[in-house]
Order: C-alpha cells, then structure tokens, then sequence
C-alpha cells in the first residue's frame, strides 16, 4: 500500500505544481480560456485524447468489452474519424475567421443573439448533465478502494451514497483548484501528463491480465485459452443475445427482412452504420459545437494548427478504443478461467480487478490513471463551462464595461460554481445507480447529448453550409424542434408505438430536424452582409 500512496501523491503533486506554474501569467479571459493561442499542437492532440477517455470510458469500454466479448463498439471510432474530419475541414475557419472566444459568438455573428443565447444555454445545461454523470464513474473506484482498505461491505444505499459524495467531492474540488489557477494552459499541460500515466497503466493491466492467464504455460497456450474461453458462448452469465466473439463489423442484419434489419439497425448501438453516421454526427456535435472541445482547439496558433490536431486525435482514437476494449476481453478470461468471484454490476469489475487483483504500484498507478481520466476531462469541462457562463453572459449582458482583472476573477468563480453543480449531478447519478445495478455506462454518459446536441449540430451546420437561409427567430424554432423530436421519439418507444432507437442515432435524427426547419427561413441580407464583413475584418486583424 505504501508504494500505492507514494505513485498517487506524486501524481498530486505533478499536477498541482502545473497549475501553479503555467497561472503565473495569466491577464484576461483570452489568457485563461485560450492559453494566449500559442499552445503546441502535440499538447492539444494529448489533450483531446485525456478529455475523450473520461471515468466512463476508461470504465465503461472495458465493460463493454467484458460483456460483448468482441470490438464491435470500436466500430464507431470510424465516425469519428469522419466527424472530426469534417470539424477540421469546416467547422475551425469560421471561428478563427470570426476571432471567438467563446464559439457561440459565432452564432451570434452569423444570426442574432437569440441564436447565441440559446445555444449557449443548450450547452451549459447538457455539459453540467453530461460531465456531472461521468464524474459518478470516477467515484466507482475510490469507493471500492475505501471498502478494501477498511476491510468494510457496505450494503446500506444511503451509506453507498454518502461515501460516493465525498469522492465525487474531493476528485472535483482537487481538480477546480488547478483548473482555476492555471486555466485553459493547465488544462492541456495536466491532459498531457495523464494520458502518459493512462498509456503506461492500461499497458501494465494488459501485461498482468496477459502472464496471469499464461501461467507457467507459453504464450500460445495463454492465446488458445483466450480464444476458447471468448469463444464459449454457453458461457454468457450476462445473458446477452447474439454473443460475437472477437468481431469488429457487425452490419446488423438479422436475415429476417429488410424491416426487420431496419428496426435492429436503429436500435443496435453499435453497428456499421450507427457508425458511418451516428457517430459521425455525434462526433461533429461533441468536437465542433461543444466549447469544451473546441476550445483546445482554438488554443493553436491557427485553424490549419487547430484542424491537425483534432484530425490526429480521431485517427489515435481508434487503436486506443480497441485496447481497452482487449482489456475488458482480458478481463473475462481472466474471471472465467480463476473461477475469482465477479461483481453483481458490470460498471464494478475493472475497479474491482484493480483494487483486489493489480500488484502494488501498479495498483496505485491504475488508481493514479483513472484519477487522471475523471480529472482530465473534468477540467475542461469547468474550463469551458465558466468560459461560456463568463463570455456569453456575465460580460454581454451584466458587465459589458468589466476590466480584465474583473473578467478573470468572474470566471474563477465560476469555475467554483459550476465545480457545486457538477458534484450536485454527480451524487444524483450514484444514487440512481445504486438502486439500479444494471445500470450501462456508455450509453448513459454518451446518451445525454443525444437530446440537445442534434439542436446545436443542425444550427451550426445551418449557418456554415447555407450563407443565406436561417434567422435568428427560426433558428429558436427549429432548435426546440430539434429537442421535442427526440423527446417525442423516446415517448413513442416507451409506449411501444416504434421500436427502439439507440443512442447514436439521436443526434443525427435531432440534427436533420433542426436543419431542415432551419432551412425553412432565410437570413436578412442585412445580416447577411453584416457577417460576411465581420469574418473578413477579423481575418484580415490576424
């Protein structure tokens, strides 16, 4: 255990000592929302990936793994490919064109303030919802840890629920301390030392998993009884239909008619072309009109700078996907041939393995790792809530006149804010999933966005793609449009009136409404020419 404390406290104090270092300088928003631009673009590729593998994935894609037994859910890696390609090609030029902080001033530019005021509310609402869920997961293992080491089996819910609090607490708190000090440079330069203590942890896991099945076999004995043991699908204590050992595609045809390919294909999460176009959209949506995406982005020196990174990021993406999706595979032969006893909820098992089963150091590694994960993608998402908050509405509305002193005190506390809610959202997703065991984490981290995010994707691709449809008042309409369709389809599918629709496939179907109604009314020419001067006067300061 001491070696354990010894790799977590220096972790601590790696990335405190960033915060400290890179907030030395900071003068005005710019400073702390952007890092004054000049961030390399290796940094902000490191970034990104620490942002993607949050708590959840770094639980969750293991479990799915565990569970599927395949790689099927790397499948949608492909669309995000797609979609970051198509974020780099089209979406950065506008918002360094336009000189934005925060990129609903886009909008703004582009349509009107109501434009801007919607979507910005729209992303502060879903990104307190969404990164307040995934913090739930970062408490996962702290609350495992605190039963081993007291030697404890905590049964009661309420006290569950109080020990997930005080985690959720504490991992928040540390990382809104360094968030605030240091801002959007101590976001990356932190991002950039946990994805390293991510890529050696994971690595590690794989190694122990891969010479405790060996035994005192050989490494083709290990592989046979990986493959026998993936490959037994009589053995499926999840009672999952359909068990695909070691796939990757799965084109979702159930060989029962097209209808009825349609229907599997709608409601299946992770197949070719819930990847192709769920998670291309879905993508374009969380790297293109998310602040806390783009703002890495918009930290690079210029947008064909921005536009590599984030196009490098998605084509690192995949083998890191099917690494922890091998970890997850790993995991169950690792339970199914020890015949060791495996947690009741699947969301449990790679904690469980981790605390119970990892070697000291390594353990305290792999807990220094998802510490780094929750951490990583927490403080950007404080980073680009208050940024947003600040920008969009403390600064246009209350305090036009503000200093620059003024301004960067007001999104430090902010950052203290919304640092409440998130750990308030937090404790309220671990008290549902301690009454629910049976609770996935993929889809319900990844399924948030998919109510509003079809809303802010189709607004911005409105005004991007078509320079003379969209107003500021349609665009309003065709926002709740966009939400009331997909609110409307899960209502239809609780009462069973369509079948289901799987979460990747709600951003998309979101998307095209709010697009297409948009499309319904034509900007003013007014407005029309006020934007193009705009993009052409901001361009030509640069």
């Amino acid at each position: 255990m001491t070696a354990d404390c010894i790799v977590i406290l220096l972790y601590f104090c790696a990335i405190f000592g960033i915060g400290l270092y890179v907030g030395r300088k900071q003068k005005s928003l710019e400073s702390y929302a952007l890092g004054d631009r000049n961030l390399p673009w290796w940094a902000i590729v490191a970034s990104i990936i620490a942002a993607e593998i949050s708590a959840a994935t770094f639980l969750g894609a293991p479990g799915e793994g565990y569970a599927l037994r395949n790689f099927t859910y790397a499948q949608l890696a492909i669309g995000t490919i797609l979609g970051r390609i198509i974020v780099g090609k089209l979406f950065l030029r506008p918002y360094y064109d336009y000189n934005v902080i925060s990129i609903y001033e886009y909008l703004e530019k582009r349509f009107g303030i109501a434009t801007r005021r919607w979507a910005s509310a729209t992303f502060l609402i879903s990104r307190v919802l969404a990164s307040g869920t995934r913090l739930f997961f970062a408490g996962i293992l702290l609350v495992i840890a605190y039963m081993f080491v007291t030697g404890e089996t905590i049964t009661d819910p309420k006290q569950t629920v109080i020990i997930y609090i005080i985690a959720l607490s504490f991992i928040t708190t540390a990382t809104a301390i360094y968030t605030t000090l240091g801002g959007l440079k101590a976001v990356v330069w932190t991002d950039v030392l946990q994805a390293s203590i991510l890529a050696i942890a994971i690595t590690s896991t794989i190694g122990v998993l891969f010479f405790t099945i060996m035994g005192d076999g050989s490494p083709s004995e290990a592989w046979a009884t990986i493959d026998s043991s993936l490959s037994n699908t009589a053995n499926n204590p999840r009672d999952i239909a359909n068990l695909k050992p070691w796939a990757f595609f799965d084109f979702g045809i159930t060989g029962e008619g097209f209808i009825a390919d349609v229907k599997n294909i709608l409601a299946s999460e992770y197949t070719i072309w819930s990847a192709l176009l769920g998670a291309t959209f879905l993508t374009m949506a969380t790297h293109g009109t998310d602040q806390d995406m783009v703002q890495r982005m918009l930290a690079a020196k210029d947008s064909k700078t921005g536009s590599r990174a984030v196009i490098l990021s998605g084509i690192i993406d995949l083998p890191v996907v099917l690494i922890f999706l091998f970890c997850g595979m790993l995991l169950f032969v690792f339970f199914d041939t020890t015949g060791y006893q495996v947690p009741e909820k699947q969301i449990e098992i790679f904690p469980h393995f981790i605390i119970h089963y990892l070697p000291t150091g390594i353990r305290g590694l792999l807990v220094a790792a998802l510490l780094a994960t929750a951490m990583g993608s927490l403080s950007t998402a404080l980073n680009a809530l208050a940024t947003t908050a600040t920008k969009d509405w403390y600064r246009d509305i209350f305090r036009p006149k503000a200093s620059d002193e003024e301004i960067l005190r007001a999104v430090r506390w902010m950052t203290v804010l919304f640092a409440s809610l998130l750990i308030a959202v937090g404790a309220i997703t671990a008290y549902y999933a301690v009454l629910r065991p049976d609770v996935r984490i993929l889809p319900i981290a990844l399924g948030i966005f998919g109510y509003t995010y079809g809303s802010l994707l189709g607004v911005f691709l409105l005004g991007m793609i078509c320079k003379s449809r969209g107003s500021d008042r349609g665009n309003v309409i065709a926002m709740i449009a966009g939400f009331v369709s997909i609110i409307g389809l899960e209502i239809a599918k609780s009462y069973e009136i369509i079948p289901p629709i799987a979460f990747p496939w709600r951003v998309t179907i979101g998307t095209l409404v709010t697009l297409m109604v948009g499309a319904c009314f034509r900007t003013p020419s007014s407005k029309q020419k006020q934007s193009a001067q705009d993009a052409l006067k901001f361009s030509n300061d640069d």
